[in-house]
């Protein structure tokens, strides 16, 4: 399950890139995201006052303030600098690209904030899989597109609002529903993008099935699939897994635009892919020893194992 999970995961993730670049051509990055949210909103909040009414009986205030937080951070703050910066013109293969930095980031500071334990083959993996993203990173920036430098800085806001945001969720003692949490989120964003495209006079919807037919895209595969997906595994398998599975976006969102876009995908970026692949295998084989270790002790001492050391 764990391994299907991370399959519709990555593919589910990395459409959110190349929707982006579908809806990119007809609107601007505000209007995308405020007809992204506002309707889903819409449609969330309805089942919850409908369908749902149970799970939200034990959320608190400070639980739901802290859920707003989290969807402020890794929806609107992470997907407006995606958005933003391939409106610029950074291709969705490097947008995707500097976002794989994201785990050595989230693997460096599980350690000393979730207390979380990283074994060094963990850590091999890790550096591992940042090696494939910069063979594919300097393959891509071999091509010269005439996007402004300053662009691609964009991209990495967008990465540590999505740690941040993780930390956030990793650190709550309570656990929320995943459909309290997603609807929560997505009305934040929607409050948020609608706010920014009427102060902007970007509201209107273009008259284009082009720019309908990226929104579906986005709802259904990026918002429900990606997002949806990227916090049950956090929950399921902690964060250095889940973090090391983005750094798959990188290659997959490459493969992907140079099919659907004719963005340049070479042997050098086909290489970053095996080194990609291999760094996830190490990383998902490396936490056996502590598994059994923290087992071990639960079975010899009755002492319970923390959330993080199950890696929940």
């Amino acid at each position: 399950m764990n391994f299907l999970l991370s399959i519709a995961f990555v593919i589910c993730w990395s459409s959110g890139f190349i929707g982006a670049k579908l809806g990119a051509g007809s609107a601007s990055a505000i209007t995308i995201l405020m007809w992204r949210f506002l309707p889903l909103a819409v449609i969330l909040i309805a089942v919850a006052a409908t369908v749902s009414r149970t799970s939200w009986r034990d959320l608190s205030v400070r639980d739901a303030a802290r859920q707003a937080m989290i969807g402020m951070l890794s929806q609107s703050g992470y997907l407006l600098t995606v958005y933003y910066a391939i409106q610029l013109g950074v291709s969705s293969g490097t947008t995707a690209l500097i976002d794989g930095v994201q785990p050595l980031v989230a693997g460096a500071l599980a350690g000393p904030l979730l207390r979380q334990y990283v074994s060094r083959k963990q850590w091999l993996g890790l550096c591992l899989g940042v090696s494939g993203v910069v063979i594919v990173t300097l393959a891509d920036a071999a091509v010269g597109t005439g996007t402004a430098w300053w662009a691609y800085l964009i991209p990495f806001l967008g990465m540590f609002s999505l740690v941040a945001a993780t930390f956030l969720e990793s650190r709550s003692r309570t656990r929320v529903a995943p459909a309290v949490s997603l609807t929560v989120h997505c009305a934040t964003s929607a409050v948020i993008f609608t706010a920014l495209a009427v102060s902007t006079g970007a509201a209107k919807p273009p008259p284009e099935l082009a720019f309908w037919a990226a929104i579906m895209w986005l709802v259904a595969l990026s918002t429900f699939g990606g997002y949806g997906l990227y916090w049950l595994i956090l929950r399921r398998s902690g964060v250095t897994k889940v973090n090391t599975l983005m750094f798959l976006m990188a290659p997959v969102t490459a493969v992907w635009g140079a099919l659907m876009f004719g963005e340049t995908f070479g042997p050098q970026t086909a290489l970053g892919l095996g080194v990609c692949l291999a760094a996830v295998v190490i990383v998902h084989r490396g936490d056996a020893v502590p598994s059994a270790r923290v087992r071990g002790r639960d079975m010899d001492t009755g002492e319970a194992a923390t959330p993080a050391e199950r890696g929940a």
